[in-house]
């Protein structure tokens, strides 16, 4: 089997393993098939060598870390002719799950590496399994929040402390515009106490999300936990353009969490209207008992939007922390590619056992009607004489 690069010298192979075996081996010519690299993933590492001399392309870290016994895993390995870099990893292809890394020192080799061009799988290697080429090379930490035009200085971006909006996909591109502005906020002129009224129903039983959290306390876990639930009000139908309604406010009170999941390949901006969110992501969705750890947690505050696409960030765990006082509320919003086929309509998550299940991205109540609801408990809450004289003369 035959795999042409996009561009030569330059993009990310991605593949599962078989896990019956302990070793994938895959070779990267150039275009006459007489000179390339041969790379090999085995459990005690990642080695590669020139095919024409032999050399030995270690890696001076020395880390022997390679093929993993965990379900979910896949792997990667980028070439990267202009800054003379190859690297490999597990999960997403990112800088944080490096593996392996090999840096040339002379730029002659630069001129061998961008006659590299296709990639080579022999019948033996039935177990390896291709399933995505990326274009470009992974060489960069990529910034987890997104900011407009006017938000961005020369600082930023030779830090690369932000995502330019440009950057996203022209999927999360239409997602970001329509939640970005100004104007997109939960506490607005005509509900200026949505918050408030919000927080009163989750504390108040008998009130819709009080009663509503406490019925979905087994939607992840047969033994019921209700730390374990957050509310999904939905905004519009579904077009068939996305897992689930494409415009979902969720709600997060403290102290509550999602399971670990993905989101189908789909592209997702998240913005937060209330509070603060504490987001980590995964390398990928492993369904052993032993799990993965994340391989980095942010929390994201108040009109700070963060993204997903089809192969970044695409598993996450979402907790409003302990040590928060207020309960979180953000925006979620889903997209699917122009080009995905698929339409994968399910949320995979983990339950408490580690196994993988299906969510089905549901709706616990549309907008509109929700927010009747909230302003009904609100204004009919029960309140002292003192401030109901406030709010007859304020």
């Amino acid at each position: 089997m035959n795999y042409s690069l996009i561009v030569k010298g330059q993009g990310v192979f991605m593949f599962e393993n078989n896990d019956t075996v302990n070793k994938c081996l895959f070779t990267i010519y150039d275009d006459n098939r007489k000179n390339g690299l041969k790379v090999f993933f085995s459990k005690e590492g990642v080695r590669v060598y020139i095919i024409s001399s032999k050399e030995p392309l270690n890696d001076i870290n020395n880390r022997k870390i390679g093929l993993v016994n965990k379900k979910g895993a896949y792997y990667w390995f980028s070439i990267d002719a202009q800054n003379l870099r190859l690297q490999a990893g597990i999960g997403e292809a990112r800088i944080e799950n490096v593996i392996y890394e090999y840096r040339f020192q002379n730029h002659i080799e630069k001129s061998f590496l961008e006659t590299l061009s296709v990639i080579y799988i022999s019948t033996e290697s039935h177990y390896l399994v291709p399933f995505r080429l990326l274009r470009d090379p992974i060489n960069y930490k990529v910034p987890l929040i997104i900011k407009d035009t006017d938000q961005l200085t020369m600082h930023h971006i030779a830090h690369a402390k932000f995502l330019p909006k440009s950057n996203l996909s022209f999927a999360a591109q239409r997602l970001y515009d329509c939640i970005a502005g100004d104007k997109f906020k939960l506490d607005d002129k005509e509900f200026e106490d949505f918050s408030k009224a919000i927080e009163y129903s989750i504390a108040t039983p008998g009130c819709w999300c009080y009663e509503k959290l406490l019925a979905k306390s087994k939607e992840f876990s047969k033994e019921g936990n209700i730390n374990e639930t957050y509310l999904r009000i939905t905004l519009g139908e579904n077009n068939g353009e996305s897992p689930g309604i494409p415009y979902v406010m969720e709600i997060w009170p403290v102290g509550h969490f999602s399971p670990v999941h993905n989101h189908a390949g789909a592209n997702a901006i998240i913005k937060v209207l209330h509070g603060t969110i504490n987001v980590g992501l995964f390398p990928f969705l492993c369904w052993d008992k032993t799990g993965v750890e994340p391989f980095t947690r942010v929390d994201l505050v108040k009109d700070e939007i963060t993204w997903i696409s089809p192969t970044l960030n695409q598993t996450h765990q979402l907790m409003n922390l302990t040590n928060n006082k207020d309960t979180c509320v953000t925006i979620q919003c889903y997209l699917y590619a122009g080009d995905d086929e698929a339409h994968y309509d399910y949320f995979d998550y983990i339950d408490e056992n580690g196994n993988k299940q299906q969510y089905e991205p549901d709706s616990d109540m549309d907008y509109i009607q929700f927010r009747k609801i909230m302003k009904h408990e609100w204004e009919n809450r029960p309140r002292t004489l003192l401030s109901r004289l406030l709010a007859l003369f304020f």
